[in-house]
């Protein structure tokens, strides 16, 4: 009886993952991966209160962030012109922009400063909104998807770019 019972439950699970569909591409993988790695840091920062902690997780968040939006703009977005559609794509443009005017504000500053915390948390909205953006239903991601590009091959040209460019903007460690 426990055979049956556990082979039921191994169909229901086989079913569920069909039901689903096939698990998404590596280049939507890895922007996924970039989208929940920054949600959980912006949650993260939420509970901090020591500025030295609050500029050292702000720093990983710029640099994350400032890599993913080339990834983007560099790799993705140029590819998924005319399989996504152009207005999607130019907000998604212009998106960046704001997340990255807001950035290089939120560096300019240092914790303590008046509307340093105010600032992070608008840039996590911000950068929620994007990530439904691209990832809701009829979205970037779902009609990349659909579209006639490779994102296996395009993942892999991401993930170097993206190992580039971690070297490049890195700060360097001190020995």
């Amino acid at each position: 009886m426990a055979t049956t019972s556990k082979s039921a439950s191994a169909r229901k699970t086989s079913g569920r993952r069909r039901r689903s569909g096939r698990r998404d591409p590596l280049a939507v993988r890895l922007l996924k991966a970039d989208h929940r790695e920054a949600e959980g840091w912006f949650d993260e920062y939420e509970q901090l209160e020591d500025d030295a902690d609050k500029l050292a997780l702000f720093s990983r968040i710029a640099l994350a962030l400032k890599v993913h939006t080339t990834l983007e703009e560099e790799i993705f977005y140029p590819e998924e012109r005319g399989d996504v559609e152009e207005d999607m794509l130019d907000e998604a443009y212009v998106e960046h922009d704001g997340a990255k005017k807001l950035i290089a504000e939120i560096e300019a500053m240092k914790p303590g400063d008046d509307y340093y915390d105010a600032k992070v948390k608008v840039l996590g909205e911000y950068i929620k909104h994007h990530v439904k953006e691209e990832e809701q239903p009829g979205g970037i991601f779902a009609q990349a998807k659909k579209g006639d590009e490779d994102l296996e091959a395009m993942g892999e040209r991401m993930q170097a770019r993206k190992d580039e460019l971690m070297a490049e903007m890195a700060p360097a460690k001190a020995n």
